[in-house]
C-alpha cells in the first residue's frame, strides 16, 4: 500500500467489514444494481476509451464498464484488499483481459496524469476526509474534457432502509447512526447537491449536474434473511453491541435488534424477496 489518509476506513474495509462485504458480495451487488444502468447511461463508455472506476468494491460495475470499454481498459481502485480479491477472481472468471484493479486511497493514490478519459462510481465516493482533494486527485486523472459520473446516497427520508432503522429505533435504544454530513466522511456526506456543486466546483470541475434518481434493491428472501444480512454489516453489528448484553428475556442486544429488523422489513415482502428503494442523486461533471 502507498500512502493512506482514510486511516479509519482503511481499517474498517481491511477488517471485518471488508470480509462481510467481499463474502457477500452478491447480497450487496443485489441491494445496489439498481442504479447501473443509470450511471452507465451517464458515463456514456466509449468502446475505446479508459475508464477508472472509484471506490470498486468488488468490481461490478468496473466489469460492467469493462464490457462497454471493449477496446479499452478499465482501473478498479479501492481502499478494501478483501473486495478487489473477489474483484480480480470474478475478473478472471469472465475472462476480462483489459482490466485491473489497484488499492489505494482516492485521496493521495498516484494516479497518471490525464490517464483516463471517464471517472465512475457507485457509492464510492462518499467517505473521504477531504472530498475536495480526493475529486482534486480524480480530475488530474482525467484527460482535459474528461468526465466524471457517479451516484451518492441522497436525502436519507427518502429511502426506504432508513425507515426501516428508524422503526427499530423507535422500540430499542440505539443511538443515531452517524451518516456523515457536509463535516466529514459518511454515507449522507453529499446528500445535500449545493454541497456536490461547491465540492465539485473546489476540485475544478465544470458542468455540475445532479439529478435525483431511485432505485429498488433486494435485501433477502424474506425478512429474517434481509434481517440477518443487515445485522452483518459492521454499523448494525455495533448498534447491536451498544444493548444489553442480555435483556429481561434472556435475548441478546444482536437477538432483538434481528428481531426488531424483521418486523419492520415484513412490511416490505413481495413474492420475490424484500425490496426496499434507495433515493440518490446522479452526478456528472466535466474536467475543462
Amino acid at each position: 500500500m502507498r500512502q493512506i489518509v482514510n486511516s479509519q476506513q482503511f481499517e474498517a474495509w481491511n477488517g471485518e467489514e471488508g470480509q462481510h462485504w467481499s463474502t457477500r458480495y452478491d447480497r450487496w451487488n443485489a441491494v445496489n444494481e439498481g442504479f447501473n444502468p443509470l450511471l452507465l447511461e451517464a458515463a456514456a463508455i466509449g468502446p475505446g476509451e479508459r475508464v477508472l472506476d472509484v471506490g470498486c468494491g468488488a468490481g461490478q460495475t468496473t466489469r460492467l464498464a469493462a464490457g462497454a470499454a471493449a477496446k479499452g481498459s478499465v482501473l478498479g481502485l479501492d481502499l478494501s484488499a478483501p473486495m478487489l480479491a473477489r474483484a480480480r477472481a470474478l475478473a478472471a472468471e469472465e475472462g476480462l483481459e483489459r482490466i485491473a484493479f489497484e488499492q489505494g486511497d482516492a485521496q493521495v493514490h498516484p494516479l497518471p496524469t490525464a490517464g483516463f478519459d471517464v471517472a465512475i462510481s457507485r457509492f464510492g465516493i462518499m467517505f473521504f476526509e477531504d472530498p475536495v482533494a480526493a475529486f482534486g486527485n480524480i480530475g488530474r486523472a482525467l484527460r482535459p474534457g474528461g468526465r466524471i459520473a457517479f451516484v451518492c446516497m441522497s436525502d436519507p427520508a427518502r429511502t426506504e432502509w432508513v425507515q426501516v432503522f428508524d422503526a427499530v429505533r423507535a422500540v430499542l435504544p440505539l443511538p443515531p447512526q452517524d451518516g456523515g454530513g457536509p463535516s466529514g466522511p459518511g454515507m449522507f456526506s453529499l446528500a445535500d447537491p449545493a454541497v456536490i456543486h461547491r465540492v465539485l466546483g473546489a476540485a475544478a470541475f465544470t458542468d455540475v449536474r445532479t439529478e435525483p434518481v431511485e432505485a429498488p434493491g433486494r435485501f433477502g428472501r424474506d425478512a429474517w434473511d434481509a434481517a440477518d444480512h443487515v445485522l452483518g454489516s459492521g454499523p448494525v453489528r455495533h448498534l447491536a453491541s451498544l444493548l444489553d448484553p442480555a435483556g429481561t428475556d434472556g435475548r441478546t442486544g444482536a437477538d432483538r435488534v434481528r428481531a426488531a429488523l424483521a418486523t419492520a422489513l415484513a412490511a416490505y415482502e413481495r413474492p420475490t424477496g424484500v425490496h426496499l428503494r434507495t433515493a440518490a442523486w446522479l452526478v456528472t461533471a466535466t474536467r475543462p
